[in-house]
C-alpha cells in the first residue's frame, strides 16, 4: 500500500477507537474524508473533520479526546483554537500524522446514520454523518471562503451524485466561477493530482470543471 492507502486505514482505525470510547455519539462527521469514507468519493482526504451535535463544554471534550487517543497514538498537537478543537497524533504503524478537528461553533446540521469503510481496511464504523445535501452547502461555502481545489472537486463529485445545488444568487455564482477559473495546471497536476489517481488526474488536466461550471453557468439568473 501507498501512504495514502496507509493513512486512510488510519482514520478508520481513529474512528473505530472513538466510536468504541462513546465519543462520536455526540458528533457529527463531515468534510472530504467523511465523503471519501461513507460515500466513496474518488479522492483522498487526510483529516478527520467534526461537528457538535449538542452543547457540550469543548475543554471537556479536548480532554477526553486526548485521554482516549492518548492510549493508542503519540498525541503531537492538541489545543483549543479559535474555531476548532484541535488533536493531532502519530503512530509508529502509519507513515504520517492524523489531524482531528471539531467544529466549535453549533448549528442545527442535517445529518444521517452512515458506514465508514476503507478498501484496505477489514473495519466498518456506523457514525452520523452530515447528508449529501448538507455538504452541497458546507462545500460551496468551503470553496468560497477559501478557495481551495479538493472543494471544486468535491462539489463536482456531489453534482454527479445528483445533490443539487443550494439557493445561490447571481453574485455568488460568479464568485465560485471566478474560483474555478483561478485555478492553475499545476493546482491540477499536483495539488488535486497528489490525491487522486491517475486516470482522473488526465481527466481534470485536460478539462478542468467544466462540468461543474456549466452547472453553475446554467443557474444563472437573467
Amino acid at each position: 500500500m501507498n501512504w495514502l492507502n496507509q493513512h486512510e486505514v488510519f482514520e478508520i482505525e481513529a474512528l473505530a477507537c472513538l466510536k468504541s470510547a462513546r465519543l462520536l455519539d455526540a458528533l457529527i462527521f463531515g468534510g472530504g474524508t467523511m465523503l471519501r469514507l461513507c460515500h466513496e468519493l474518488p479522492r483522498y482526504s487526510v483529516d478527520l473533520d467534526f461537528w457538535k451535535l449538542n452543547a457540550q463544554d469543548d475543554q471537556n471534550l479536548l480532554d477526553r479526546l486526548v485521554r482516549i487517543l492518548g492510549k493508542t497514538y503519540e498525541i503531537t498537537d492538541a489545543q483549543l483554537k479559535h474555531f476548532t478543537i484541535l488533536v493531532e497524533m502519530r503512530s509508529s504503524r502509519f507513515p504520517g500524522r492524523l489531524k482531528i478537528e471539531v467544529r466549535r461553533r453549533l448549528t442545527d446540521w442535517e445529518y444521517e446514520e452512515k458506514i465508514a469503510f476503507s478498501n484496505f481496511s477489514v473495519k466498518q464504523v456506523l457514525l452520523k454523518g452530515h447528508t449529501l445535501r448538507q455538504t452541497m452547502i458546507n462545500k460551496v461555502q468551503a470553496l468560497m471562503s477559501r478557495g481551495a481545489i479538493r472543494d471544486a472537486f468535491d462539489l463536482e463529485f456531489l453534482l454527479r451524485q445528483g445533490t443539487p445545488l443550494p439557493a445561490l444568487d447571481n453574485e455568488q455564482i460568479e464568485q465560485l466561477l471566478k474560483r474555478i477559473e483561478g485555478f492553475t495546471v499545476n493546482d491540477f497536476k499536483v495539488t488535486l493530482g497528489s490525491v487522486i489517481e491517475s486516470d482522473l488526474r488526465r481527466y481534470y488536466v485536460q478539462n478542468g470543471f467544466r462540468y461543474l461550471k456549466e452547472k453553475l453557468s446554467a443557474r444563472m439568473k437573467k
